[in-house]
């Protein structure tokens, strides 16, 4: 088997798409904006704004390495070649703990969406909803499994389909609003006023939300590089249209609905903006359809960047080379996917004994968002070590590389650090045992290390 993934298989505007799609808009506002709600109040649209900052230099980081090193394990191969073997494996490893513990994350919203189309009543049932999410799983798994083309051109249609129900029902929003708002619009909304102790906790929801843009430096080596750098490009791009559609709803669902009744809507606060904004029932089962869809589309992205991540990893031997090799037939990376699909089922299934959907999706976006802080921190940190020069002339690259990725990097860094003191029992043990399990599989000796001269001279 090779070790070669397929070239140029992807488009710029795909990349664009599996950016946004990795983000997930329509998944993230059904399922994290109401928790958001729930502990910002009404400075969530705040939040949203204040905490993107850090992501968009985190997407300028990414934009820059991958400039230098185009490579399908991105952050993981970015950190190894500056800072040394261990700390490149833990980048990776973060990231693969992120992913499957999203694989429930993602799976559950997708059963609770299914059943809404049917029967909305059922969707509490953590055993039926966690069930039919394991079977969409397994669907989107052999997907993948069969080439980045197919798995492409689907995603396309799928994001292209959701983007346009959210648009519908966002500007059916603020019409309604703009002759029926429960609460008229404020700019304080945007201020600092905080409820106390809320700040980190705020932020680890936001960062879970924006996180999975960086998919497209995973798949750098199948992507087109026309414009030059598309992969970066794509994900620092995508990162915009998902600024806009989180805070666009966040601020209609403020102005429909009180806000005790608003951070209550954790099934799908799609559906309930839909049908108040007056889309009746054609708006619900339209809202529930772009819940399906965007669910799909981020599992399918998220398994990609796990799958992308451990067939570098293997390549480079940190990990079983075994993984690192492809399959001569659609040349993708199937055997890491069988080990997803394997683990995957055992922790949808293990969740299913949890007591409710809303604890699952707490502590799951709580464990993935210090995952996501250690592994976008330290790529925010390699780039302005990789640019440092750029001061030499004072470019605009020192701006944009250095400065802004660097203070960036270690804004995540703290946040996750500090976050980790406000855990209950459940999402250390996931959060911070799954980051330190690695160390059972982490090898030494197991692999080459490059030199942060290569990365830069790239």
């Amino acid at each position: 088997m090779q070790t070669e993934l397929k070239a140029n298989s992807l488009s710029f505007f795909e990349t664009i798409i599996m950016g946004v799609a990795g983000s997930a808009p329509a998944f993230s506002i059904a399922v994290a904006i109401a928790g958001l709600l729930a502990v910002s109040g009404d400075v969530s649209p705040n939040a949203l704004l204040i905490f993107a900052v850090p992501m968009l230099g985190i997407a300028l980081a990414y934009k820059g390495l991958n400039r230098k090193m185009a490579n399908a394990g991105a952050a993981y191969q970015w950190t190894k070649s500056v800072m040394g073997g261990f700390f490149g494996y833990f980048s990776g490893w973060a990231l693969l703990i992120a992913a499957l513990v999203f694989m429930i994350t993602g799976s559950v919203p997708l059963g609770t969406a299914t059943i809404d189309l049917f029967d909305p009543t059922l969707a509490s049932n953590v055993v039926l909803t966690t069930g039919i999410g394991a079977g969409w799983f397994v669907v989107i798994g052999l997907v993948l499994i069969s080439g980045i083309e197919l798995t492409s051109k689907i995603q396309v249609v799928m994001s292209s389909i959701e983007l346009t129900i959210l648009l519908v029902i966002s500007i059916a929003a603020f019409v309604h609003t703009g002759h029926s708002a429960v609460t008229p619009f404020s700019w304080s909304w945007f201020g600092f006023n905080y409820p106390p102790g809320t700040f980190a906790a705020s932020s680890l929801i936001v960062v879970f939300l924006y996180w999975g843009w960086d998919v497209t430096c995973n798949l750098s080596e199948e992507t087109k590089d026309l414009p030059p750098n598309s992969a970066g490009q794509g994900g620092f791009l995508s990162v915009f249209v998902t600024i806009a559609s989180f805070v666009a709803f966040t601020v209609a669902t403020l102005m429909m609905f009180s806000l005790a009744k608003a951070k209550g809507f954790s099934d799908n606060l799609i559906y309930h903006v839909a049908v108040a904004a007056g889309l009746g029932k054609a708006g619900g089962y339209a809202a529930a359809l772009a819940l399906i869809l965007s669910s799909i589309a981020t599992l399918e992205t998220t398994m990609l960047q796990f799958s992308r991540t451990l067939f570098a990893m293997g390549r480079d031997r940190a990990l079983p080379g075994y993984f690192g090799k492809v399959s001569p037939r659609t040349i993708t990376p199937v055997r890491t996917m069988y080990l997803l699909l394997g683990v995957g089922l055992v922790m949808i299934f293990i969740s299913s004994f949890m007591p409710s959907i809303a604890a699952i999706l707490s502590d799951s976006v709580n464990a993935i968002a210090v995952q996501v802080c250690y592994y976008y921190g330290l790529a925010g940190l390699i780039c302005a070590w990789v640019y440092r020069d750029s001061f030499k002339t004072m470019s605009w690259d020192s701006v944009q590389y250095v400065l802004f990725p660097g203070l960036s990097g270690l804004a995540l860094i703290g946040l996750g650090l500090y976050a980790i003191s406000t855990f209950n029992l459940t999402t250390k043990i996931v959060g911070i045992g799954g980051l330190l399990i690695g160390i059972v599989f982490y090898r030494p000796a197991g692999y080459a290390r490059s030199t942060p001269e290569a990365i830069a001279g790239e």
